[in-house]
This record gives C-alpha cells, structure tokens and sequence, in this order.
C-alpha cells in the first residue's frame, strides 16, 4: 500500500506518517478518484479527513472543474436547504434575489459535504434524490433541475447509532457509503506522532523566525507516543506551537511537556447523537429534556398551589369579603398574628377596608391582585396535566411498558407511577 504513487500524494498535500492505516486510506482514495462513486470517510474529529476529498477531486476527470467543500455543521437547519439547493427570489423573508445553490454551481465538478451526519431529516431527503436522479428543486420553485455533481461526504458521527435512533436516513447513509474510507485515530499510529510533532515545530518555527524548531529528548517522545491524544491531529499541532512559542527551552525534556499536555484527556470515542447505556435516561433529544423539566416542573407548582390554596383556605375563616369591625390599635406591631396587617400609624379609630379579600404570609391582598381560585388552579393545570401525561407514555415506551424503568427514568416511584398511569386511563 506505500506505494511510489501514494508517497507522491503525501508530500503534494503535505501529509505526514507511515502507518498501514493512514497508507490503507490514501490508496483506496486513489483507486476510487478515477469513478464517479460516491465516498463515506469517517473518522474522530481533528484526523485530516479534509485532504481526502481534495486528493479525490484533482485525481479525478473531473479536476478541472469546481470543487466546493460545505460544513453541514455550521449552517442553521433554517438555511441550509437554500444554501445546497438554491432559492427563488422571495421564497422566504430575505430573499431578495435568486440564489444558485452548492449543487448548481458545482455541477460538472465535486461536492464535499463535511459533517454530513448533522444534516436535518428534510435535507436528507432533498440529498438522496439528487443522489439517485440527479435531480432537486431550489426552495421556493416547482421548476426541477439537473445536476451532475460527485458526492464526497465525511463524519465523526457514530452512524449506526444515527441511524437506529432516527436521526440519519438508513438509505442515505447506504448511497454514501458506496464506498467507505477510514481515516485512523492519531492513538492508532504511534510511530506517526513524533514525525507530526517534527514537521508542526519546524513548520512553527519558519513562520515566526525562530532561531531553530524544539526538539523532544528520546523519554519526551516515548511520552508523546503513549498520550492518547484525544484532540488527534489538530491536537497535537496545538501543542507544538505552544511549546514552540512558550518554551524557553528548545529541548523538550518529559517534565517540560508535563505542562503542555494533560494528565487526563478527555474521552475520544465517535460523537453518538443520542448516547444510551443500560437505566440511563438520554437527554440527548430536545424534546426529551423539555418533557423532563416540565414535569419536573409540573409537580413543583402543583404542591405550592396547593399549599398556597389551604392557606387562603384557613385565612378565608378569618377574614371575609365583609367588613371588618373596627380594632383599636393596642400595640404598635404591624402584624397582630390574625391574617390582617395594619401599617404603623394606621388610626385607632379606622377599620379596615372592605377591599380587603384575603391575607396570605401577613400581607393584605385586594380585589385587583390575582389570587388563584381552585377553578382557576384546575383550568391552568390542564396544560401541564397534558405534558405530564405525554411524558409518562414517553416513558413507558421507551422501557417496552415496565413500569419500574419508566418510574426511574421520570424520578418518581412506581406507586406514583401507577396512580398517575390509572388517572390518566394508560392502562392496557
């Protein structure tokens, strides 16, 4: 696999290493060039799987067209279908003029769509049709176009994970696939470390004409070679120009790079859209946390309205919507333990006030403030009783109806749970 022709590639694009992995996937890039296959290249984020796609295009017939490379991750879901696709003019508010799209001024050349897992569903769907006929429409237009773009697309989403929760087409993610590419993790090609961090000083130091590059001492590499890097590529770079630029030492001894890379990396497995493990609620899903705070929420105000409601219940027996006899002012208190607070100079003679409806933690409450009648309590609790409800079929779904897994992912017992499920009649 190392062969003349892939060793010409690595120094035309400044690719560095030896590894069988990183030689593996530059000779499948190679082979495939020549196609108009559609290519997959998956890999951590920070391993350089951006100098496969342009190694494909200037190898293929169609280098002398355009090449476009589109993070799919960094456009809102809001703009992307225009930002692909095109639009007509007034197809949405700013729209002030047609917009040709990444697939119509591509057409002829190559399409590189990083991060494509982060695609939403609806894009998804306009990508498989230009995928399978070549054909999409601009927003706003009924008027279908034709292109002639080759697709290469990159992740570091686990896709099989994706893809069982819904959240990447399965069809879609097979007519990428055609032919998949692995780009390894930079932990998988020890040897290619210290090479890297070599070419990174060097690099470093010509660009800020430094006297000469830092160099590690033989324990200093053997430390960078069992450091997991967890960052890859673009990691590693980061350290090099720190100690480049910080050090004051150009002989990288193991405790000098003590204080560039951490102790504790964190962790580099492929990003999973919607992580599960076993009694481990996700909250991955928005919609899933929303449900959870509200009913979290739900039972908060539920048990201080009720608390709030016997108060003014005991206090309605002390002070009514009738007057009130007047009451000498005997002690200067501004509170006389009754439910009806006086101010401090309020006349001995004065009564109080008929507006005077109910007192709630020593403060007089009137007609216009808005104390929470029971009816009103019941109306308002409807649309919380419906997230509630919503939540617990969540719930249960999600535990194939056991009834204590879902008690455990809603933070309630499974009484609770029983009452709740006969209340709302979930019973099956």
């Amino acid at each position: 696999m190392n062969t003349p022709e892939v060793q010409l590639q690595k120094k035309k694009y400044g690719i560095v290493g030896n590894s069988d992995g990183l030689n593996h996937a530059l000779d499948i890039a190679l082979q495939v060039a020549k196609t108009d296959l559609s290519v997959l290249i998956t890999g951590e984020s920070g391993v350089g799987k951006e100098a496969i796609p342009r190694l494909i295009h200037d190898n293929s017939l169609r280098k002398n067209k355009k090449y476009f490379a589109v993070n799919c991750g960094s456009i809102p879901e809001g703009t992307i279908d225009s930002e692909l696709f095109g639009h007509e003019k007034g197809a949405f508010t700013g729209a002030v003029g047609e917009r040709e799209g990444y697939f119509g001024a591509a057409n002829g050349g190559t399409l590189f769509l990083d991060e494509v897992g982060e695609l939403p569903l609806s894009t998804q769907a306009r990508l498989l049709r230009v995928l399978e006929t070549g054909e999409y429409i601009r927003v706003g237009s009924s008027e279908v176009r034709k292109t002639d773009v080759r697709i290469v697309a990159a992740t570091n989403v686990n896709m099989a994970q994706a893809i069982k929760e819904g959240k990447f087409r399965e069809d879609l993610y097979y007519r990428l696939n055609t032919i998949p590419i692995k780009m390894p993790a930079l932990r998988e090609r020890p040897d290619d470390i210290v090479l890297l961090f070599k070419k990174f000083a060097m690099d470093t130091a010509e660009k800020y004409n430094m006297p000469e590059p830092v160099e590690l001492s033989e324990e200093a590499k053997i430390r960078m070679k069992a450091y997991p890097w967890p960052g890859n590529v673009r990691q590693l770079k980061n350290v090099t120009e720190q100690i480049s630029i910080l050090s004051r030492e150009r002989y990288i001894t193991p405790e000098i790079l003590a204080e560039y890379v951490p102790e504790q990396p964190v962790s580099h497995d492929l990003i999973q859209l919607n992580a599960s493990g076993k009694e481990q609620h996700s909250f991955e899903n928005e919609r899933e946390i929303l449900y959870k705070i509200l009913f979290d929420l739900r039972n908060d105000v539920t048990e201080l309205k009720k608390l709030v409601h016997s108060q003014q219940s005991a206090n309605s027996s002390v002070v009514t919507n009738s007057s009130v006899p007047a009451v000498p002012m005997q002690n200067p208190a501004p509170y006389y333990g009754t439910g009806v607070a006086y101010p401090q100079d309020h006349p001995a003679s004065s009564v109080v006030p008929a507006q005077v409806k109910v007192v709630s933690a020593g403060k007089p409450v009137h007609e216009d403030e808005d104390i929470q009648t029971p009816e009103e309590y019941v109306e308002e609790s409807l649309s919380l009783d419906d997230w509630e409800r919503q939540m617990i079929i969540k719930a249960l779904e999600k535990n194939g109806g056991r009834r204590k897994g879902a008690a455990h992912d809603l933070n309630i017992s499974e009484r609770t749970l029983y009452r709740k499920i006969k209340e709302y009649g979930l019973e099956k």
